[in-house]
């Protein structure tokens, strides 16, 4: 039997991420490596290395990539500001491309700026090789509709579950709300019975 993330995972055969013309931007050379490394254990060769924002812009204004994975925290513009930039750039298709970001010691308020910079993910260092590959992979399938409201130009930042997840219920509301509905099932009158 699979854990739950390699049944996640198993419908990821279909993805074909050889030929995956990709960006990896992040100024420490000792991260731009290993996330490097990382990909290629996938098959994904980086097309284009870069260790700073602006040397990407030059590069991504000339080019087309199918995936970018940057760094949040760069000296100069940082990665919110280049991915704010790529979105609104009007460059098609770079604008609408998968987008990862990563970064060490994120807090709350930097996740939020990550999200409303209109990136896909954000991916915490240090990150394991399967926690990169099932991001990629879910980019890959992202089917959120690319949205235009106020600053923001990116993929809706609301995720919509069809079926609820796997596994036991762990918000306080919902097992409230289930609580209150066994008890007024069972107090109940039986269908079909005396009232």
């Amino acid at each position: 039997m699979l854990t739950p993330l390699l049944e996640g995972l198993r419908d990821s055969a279909v993805v074909n991420l050889g030929s995956a013309v990709t960006m990896v931007v992040d100024d420490s050379p000792f991260s731009l490596e290993l996330t490097m490394q990382s990909l290629l254990g996938f098959g994904i060769q980086t097309r284009w290395p870069c260790h700073s924002a602006p040397e990407a812009m030059d590069i991504l204004k000339e080019h087309a990539i199918d995936l970018l994975i940057v760094d949040v925290e760069m000296p100069g513009v940082d990665g919110m500001e280049l991915v704010h930039w790529l979105r609104r750039s009007g460059l098609d298709p770079n604008a609408f491309v998968p987008i990862i970001m990563t970064g060490a010691h994120v807090r709350k308020d930097k996740v939020a700026k990550v999200r409303d910079s209109g990136a896909n993910f954000l991916l915490t260092k240090p990150f394991s090789a399967t926690s990169l590959l099932e991001r990629i992979v879910w980019a890959a399938r992202d089917s959120r509709p690319f949205l235009e409201v106020g600053d923001y130009f990116g993929p809706d930042r609301r995720f919509r579950s069809i079926k609820p997840p796997d596994g036991v219920e762990r918000r306080a509301d919902k097992i409230k709300l289930a609580q209150m509905e066994a008890a007024r099932a069972a107090k109940a009158p039986e269908a079909g019975g005396p009232s």
